[in-house]
C-alpha cells in the first residue's frame, strides 16, 4: 500500500510539469508561425564598390579633383560602357573610342585629321588620352578646363559626333534597346554607379571621367629608370636623354612630357590656317600656339603635331632643325640661334628619338580594363 501511494503522489507531481512543458511548446509552436517568412534573396548593394587609384611614385599630383568624382568600380564601368559606345552619336556608329584607339595610345593611329559622322574630317589630329588628371586645359587650343566637359565638345561638334547631349541622355534612358546588336540596360548602369537609375548630364560627365582617370601610363622602360634601374635604358637612350632635357625639356618638361602650355613651334600654315590657341583667347600673342602635347607613347601615336602633317618622328627632328618658320609669336626658344630652330647633328637627333622609344608602355596599349567591352559602335 505504501508503494501504491508513493506512486500516485509522484504522479500528481509529474502532471503539473507536463502540463507546463505543452504550453511551453505551444507558444514555441504559436510565435514560429507568426514569424515572417525568411527572405533567401541576396541583399541589394549598399551602394557602388569605392576603387583605390594611386598616382605613380614619380608623378606630381593630380589637378583632378578626385573628391568631388570618387572613383567606383560601378562608375569607371559606366564609364568605359560610354566610352565605346555608338550611341553617342548622332548615327549610332561613332563612339570616343573610333577616334581613341587603345593600340594607338588612344589616337587615331594613321589619320592626319580625325573621321567624326557620315566620315566628315575634323580639323585637327585625336590627341592621346593618357594621365588626363594631371591635365589643367584640354584639346589643342586649351578651349575646356575641367575634365568633365570634355565630352561636350565632340559630341556636339557636327563633324565629330553630330549630336546633343539631351538626345544622348534621351537615347540611354531608353535602353536597352532592340535594335542594338548588344544589349545595355545603362538605367542599370546608373544605378550602379550612383545609387539611382536617373540618367543626367552630370552623372553621364562624371562616369566618363572616372573611365579616363584610371587611364594612366606609367610603366615605360623610361619610367624604370626614373625609379632607380639604371639597366633600363642603353648608352645611346640615356645620351638622348641628355640631349633631350637640354633641346625639348624646357616645354617637354617633367614625368609628364609636357608643361601644359601653349607656344608656336614654327608650324608653316596649311591652307585651313588654324590658329590655334588665338580662336579660344582672341588674343594676337596667341596666334598659331598649340598645347605642348605630352610625349608619352609617342612610338604609338603617329601621325605628330595638331594637323598630323608629319608621319614620322624623323620628321619631326627635321621640322626643329631645318623647317621651322619665324613668326612673331614664334617661341623664343626656338629664336635661340643664328636660325629658326635647334642645333642639332643627325646624330643627336638620333639620339634623342631612341630616347623618344623608351616611352612606349605596351601594358597601357595591352590593358584589358581599359579595353573595348563588346560595346563598340553596337547600335
Amino acid at each position: 500500500m505504501k508503494s501504491i501511494k508513493k506512486i500516485l503522489e509522484q504522479k500528481r507531481l509529474i502532471r503539473p510539469v507536463l502540463v507546463l512543458l505543452i504550453g511551453v511548446m505551444w507558444i514555441g509552436v504559436m510565435l514560429g508561425a507568426c514569424k515572417p517568412e525568411e527572405n533567401n534573396q541576396e541583399p541589394e548593394p549598399s551602394g557602388p564598390t569605392p576603387l583605390a587609384w594611386k598616382k605613380p611614385a614619380n608623378f606630381p599630383d593630380p589637378v583632378y579633383n578626385l573628391t568631388k568624382n570618387p572613383l567606383t568600380e560601378e562608375g569607371v564601368e559606366l564609364g568605359k560602357f560610354l566610352f565605346y559606345d555608338g550611341i553617342l552619336s548622332s548615327n549610332q556608329i561613332i563612339g570616343c573610342g573610333t577616334c581613341h584607339q587603345q593600340q594607338s595610345a588612344f589616337t587615331h593611329h594613321g589619320h592626319e585629321l580625325s573621321h567624326g559622322v557620315n566620315d566628315q574630317l575634323g580639323r585637327r589630329n585625336s590627341p592621346s588620352i593618357q594621365n588626363m588628371a594631371w591635365n589643367p586645359a584640354f584639346f589643342w587650343d586649351g578651349g575646356v578646363f575641367d575634365m568633365d566637359f570634355v565630352p561636350f565638345n565632340p559630341i556636339e561638334n557636327p563633324v565629330e559626333m553630330g549630336e546633343t547631349v539631351n538626345h544622348v541622355l534621351e537615347k540611354l534612358r531608353n535602353t536597352p534597346d532592340k535594335s542594338a546588336k548588344v544589349q545595355v540596360d545603362y538605367p542599370k548602369m546608373f544605378k550602379a554607379a550612383f545609387g539611382t537609375p536617373e540618367i543626367t548630364t552630370e552623372r553621364m560627365m562624371k562616369a566618363l571621367s572616372q573611365f579616363m582617370t584610371t587611364m594612366v601610363s606609367a610603366e615605360s622602360r623610361y619610367d624604370k629608370f626614373a625609379l632607380g634601374d639604371v639597366t633600363a635604358l642603353s648608352t645611346e637612350e640615356k645620351e638622348g636623354l641628355k640631349l633631350f632635357r637640354q633641346n625639348c625639356g624646357s616645354c617637354h618638361e617633367g614625368e609628364l612630357f609636357t608643361n601644359f602650355s601653349f607656344r608656336n613651334n614654327g608650324l608653316a600654315p596649311l591652307k585651313a590656317n588654324d590658329q590655334g590657341r588665338y580662336e579660344v583667347t582672341k588674343s594676337e600673342a596667341d596666334k598659331y600656339k598649340f598645347k605642348v602635347p605630352s610625349l608619352r607613347n609617342i612610338s604609338f601615336t603617329a601621325p605628330y603635331m595638331h594637323d598630323g602633317r608629319y608621319k614620322t618622328l624623323g620628321e619631326v627632328m627635321e621640322h626643329y632643325t631645318d623647317k621651322v618658320i619665324n613668326s612673331e609669336t614664334l617661341d623664343p626658344l626656338l629664336r635661340a640661334g643664328g636660325k629658326p630652330g635647334l642645333n642639332l647633328s643627325e646624330t643627336e637627333k638620333e639620339s634623342i628619338i631612341s630616347f623618344l622609344r623608351t616611352l612606349s608602355d605596351d601594358n597601357f596599349i595591352k590593358n584589358k580594363s581599359f579595353s573595348d567591352p563588346g560595346i563598340g559602335n553596337a547600335l
